[in-house]
């Protein structure tokens, strides 16, 4: 597995582009779509899935034009959902609009996830919205990897103040995400630097906090 990082949109939101052989997913276009083909096709690669760790504009503001330029089929939580495929005005205007997107598919816990040889296991970990999902791999040499979108980053965690957020939700969230992970395993965030779940454990005051 091969993993390709791109800071997109307004909010420099990470999209990662997951490849393994000819077999590709994209998780979080968050923008700036035709930067995103151009790298694709440097690449030489289609993706099959769109995978959305929630519905906030800043992850999903190039998912329809993605969709519509490759065939690839969108895929998100229920929780979700409705903010991908009719996505809020105001939050929409501040990453400069986001076009309507059709949902094909919704992602459930513990959903199992084929990329080439690769397989994503999807965790659902609401709090920083209702629909958020972590995204946990093993790659080849059996080193964990995990895409968290906006539940986990380094030194921090999601604002809980949007709607739908909870901070009592998503302190369950990192509770599971750690029980379900190892310290060695590398934590790719929706934004800002790569970190491991063990650097969280001990320098983020979220992870600390939690008991």
């Amino acid at each position: 597995m091969q993993i390709h990082t791109l800071a997109l949109g307004a909010f420099q939101a990470n999209c990662y582009l997951i490849t393994d052989d000819q077999a590709c997913a994209v998780i979080d276009p968050g923008g700036d779509a035709e930067r995103l083909l151009a790298q694709l096709t440097t690449l030489g690669v289609a993706p099959a899935l769109i995978l959305l760790t929630h519905g906030h504009p800043d992850h999903i503001a190039a998912a329809c034009a993605l969709r519509a330029a490759t065939g690839a089929r969108v895929l998100a939580h229920a929780g979700d959902r409705a903010w991908v495929e009719h996505p809020h005005p105001y939050m929409a205007q501040l990453v400069g609009g986001v076009e309507d997107c059709a949902v094909d598919g919704e992602l459930t816990d513990d959903q199992e996830l084929e990329v080439g040889e690769c397989r994503l296991r999807v965790l659902h970990t609401p709090g920083h919205s209702p629909g958020c999902v972590c995204f946990l791999a093993l790659q080849a040499d059996g080193a964990g990897v995990v895409f968290t979108g906006d539940t986990l980053f380094a030194g921090s965690v999601g604002r809980t103040d949007l709607q739908g957020g909870d901070w009592g939700t998503l302190a369950e969230s990192l509770k599971r995400l750690v029980a379900v992970t190892t310290p060695q395993t590398v934590v790719y965030p929706g934004h800002g630097p790569a970190t491991t779940i063990g650097e969280e454990l001990q320098t983020n005051p979220y992870l600390r906090d939690l008991g």
